[in-house]
């Protein structure tokens, strides 16, 4: 027997899915996060899906992981203690940053501070010209000078980032060897090997942000490997990247900065994979855990990816508010929309007197009321409790009993009361505002990218997300809706759907009517045997690498730049694609080349996928009283178990159906129907 594990930690829960490679049999477990060492959460839930899956941990082939360590060290300040090293006159660039905001009008912004201090930032004498030509000699001596300041301030790691480095590498190159003499045992990035493009603080940031973190992120990676082994586990440990890949541990140990987004992008990757076995290339994924929801948008069966995000910021004004805050990462990430709305959401009445949901959350320590270990301030789920759309007797498959009453009593005391309001009405204004929250995320997502969410189909997972996706549905006019099988853990199980990938890039700014063919096209192959190697060193044979070459391209004058898949028809092409995002184009305008990408992909064998058995509809388990806003009261509801749903089934909503990970609320005027590989298609019924 081999099986493969995937863990995937989040805000409140620990998820793990093992799924057998030969008869794509899976045992699931969903424990609670460990905030003070997120490895012991790991090892319970892996110990937990081994038992339940009656699997001995020599069997275990293939270990994925996602996790927000890297995140978290930022938000919270738990980075190493790093020093920056810079071009002689430009030791302020990381104090300077940018001139934009998140929030145009507000005069008490204040802009995050660097991640690293002025007094461990240091200079060099050196200078490139714009395009790699030496003016300026490096001076070895002021590295050694460079070096000896760094090593009285204790730094833990060292961000190189020099002037026209990403043209010319030869000046960081010998920096880092200097530095590696100078200061043995303490890491060096270089903003040539991290993020070889042009703009001086986005390549800046993206290397002091690697820096920073990778002692952080190596420390937790040793510690899960450690414990894996003293587990019996001796397979390869994989990590997710930010991009939808996965790549190995010590590649993670070096590139840290490439996995800021590790845990979302998991579930972006599964919704994909699931569309394209339905047949249904365009996707919107709706992911709600018990910290945050997050959405994203996959098109002809690839999800949206951005080059340009921002980590540790904070959200301002309105959803979306963080877009410009915190601290930019230039690396390949799935496009989400990330908004504070997630099951632990705290729900609190402002001095204005308005009901307000989130950003803050309860997490899982000490999570909603209705938890019972200590969490005094009502949350979502606490709301979706007191309407009747969770079982208090099996939640996690009755592993925690709901405290119905403890959570009543909350928002009677700090929403219903405060606002005149009854608690069934304050609970389900719990609900409706952070449904529109997230009605606002898929909009954001969608329509504000130039696409129409009616031509998507919404897959909603996320232990809260079946809960809220069918209104979710509704309410954007979305026509189907997917639930996959066990949706509480569909991250997890899609960090086994994912391949091995490594994402390069490098500046070429040139007029496309200017270009040589010859010259992109021996850029592509060099950037391509780099990949090749570098997979072949994670074991993949050369037939299951494949390449994907992409450009980035502007019109001459402009500030950023769209990307566009390499190929025939690349201008045509580019004239659409700023049709579709902007809203115009303009093909007598000239168009330069800024970057060419490589995406090197080295395909892995997916686990088979395991029918369901055909069948008639079964009886509901039980009856129980749920509030429905669109019938204005408690309905008298049926409740049945997923388990016993075979394919075919059909219910009629109002509905519940239950399952260990997660709970689907279909709404009146909704239909179900099981489909052969078990997932829940909702529809509208006709009228």
């Amino acid at each position: 027997m081999s099986v493969r594990l995937a863990i995937d930690i989040g805000g409140t829960f620990t998820d793990a899915t093992l799924i057998d490679e030969e008869t794509g049999a899976v045992a699931i477990a969903k424990v609670l996060t460990t905030p003070a060492d997120p490895s012991l959460g790991f090892m319970q839930a892996t110990e937990r899906a081994l038992a339940e899956g009656q699997v001995a941990s020599g069997d275990v082939t293939f270990v994925v992981h996602a996790t927000t360590v890297a995140t978290n060290a930022i938000i919270e300040g738990t980075v190493a203690r790093s020093g920056f090293v810079t071009t002689d006159g430009f030791r302020d660039l990381l104090e300077i940053a940018r001139q934009v905001r998140p929030t145009l009008y507000d005069t008490r912004f204040e802009k995050a501070p660097p991640l690293v201090p002025r007094d461990r930032a240091v200079v060099v004498r050196e200078r490139l010209g714009p395009k790699g030509e030496v003016l300026r000699a490096l001076d070895d001596e002021s590295v050694r000078e460079a070096a000896a300041i760094l090593r009285r301030e204790e730094v833990e790691s060292v961000a190189v980032c020099l002037l026209h480095a990403y043209v010319n590498d030869e000046h960081e190159r010998r920096v880092g060897e200097i530095l590696a003499a100078e200061l043995p045992g303490v890491p060096v990035s270089l903003s040539s090997a991290v993020a070889p493009e042009f703009r001086e603080y986005l390549r800046a940031s993206t290397t002091v942000i690697n820096a920073v973190i990778l002692p952080v992120v190596q420390r937790y990676l040793r510690r899960i490997e450690s414990r894996l082994e003293q587990a019996g586990i001796r397979a390869k440990l994989l990590v997710m990247q930010s991009s939808g890949g996965i790549f190995g541990s010590e590649a993670a140990a070096t590139r840290p900065v490439f996995m800021v987004e590790s845990g979302p992008a998991a579930g972006v990757i599964a919704a994909a994979h699931l569309g394209s076995s339905l047949g249904r290339p365009d996707i919107l994924s709706f992911d709600m855990g018990g910290t945050t929801a997050k959405v994203g948008l996959i098109q002809d069966g690839r999800p949206s990816v951005t080059k340009d995000y921002n980590v540790g910021g904070h959200a301002g004004a309105g959803i979306g508010g963080m877009s410009l805050s915190g601290y930019p990462v230039r690396t390949p990430v799935v496009d989400l929309v990330e908004i504070g709305a997630g099951g632990g959401s705290i729900a609190w009445v402002d001095t204005g007197g308005l009901l307000r949901v989130g950003p803050r959350s309860a997490g899982a320590d000490p999570g909603p009321v209705c938890y019972r270990r200590g969490g005094e301030e009502p949350t979502v789920t606490d709301a979706n409790l007191v309407l009747g759309r969770l079982n208090p007797r099996y939640f996690l498959g009755g592993e925690i009993e709901l405290d119905v009453d403890g959570a009543a009593r909350a928002i009677e005391a700090r929403c219903a009361i405060p606002l005149g309001l009854t608690v069934t009405e304050a609970a389900n204004g719990i609900v409706e505002i952070a449904n529109a929250a997230m009605v606002n995320a898929l909009h954001l997502i969608s329509v504000q990218r130039g696409y129409d969410p009616r031509d998507f189909v919404l897959v909603g997972f996320g232990g809260a997300g079946p809960v809220h996706a069918n209104a979710l549905a509704r309410d954007a006019v979305m026509p189907t809706l997917v639930i996959p099988r066990s949706p509480g853990i569909f991250s997890a199980t899609g960090l086994l759907t994912t391949d091995l990938k490594r994402d390069t890039a490098t500046t070429m700014m040139r007029r496309l009517d200017d270009l040589d063919a010859g010259e992109v096209l021996a850029t592509f192959e060099r950037l391509e045997e780099a990949g090749r190697v570098e997979l072949r060193r994670e074991g993949l044979a050369d037939d299951a690498i494949e390449f994907l070459r992409q450009v980035d391209l502007r019109y001459v004058g402009q500030s950023y730049e769209l990307t566009i898949p390499a190929g025939d028809d690349l201008l045509e092409r580019f004239h659409l694609e700023h049709e579709r995002t902007y809203g115009f184009a303009a093909p007598g305008e000239a168009v330069e080349v800024v970057s060419l990408r490589l995406a090197s992909i080295g395909r892995i064998a997916k686990p088979p996928a395991r029918p369901l058995e055909p069948g008639g509809t079964p009886d509901p388990k039980q009856r129980r009283p749920v509030y429905f806003a669109e019938a204005g009261d408690y309905v008298d509801c049926p409740v049945y178990d997923r388990y016993a749903l075979p394919a075919g089934a059909a219910l009629t909503g109002p509905a519940i159906v239950e399952e260990f990970d997660s709970t689907a609320v279909v709404h009146p005027g909704f239909g179900v129907r099981v489909d052969e590989a078990g997932n829940l298609i909702v529809e509208r019924e006709a009228e």
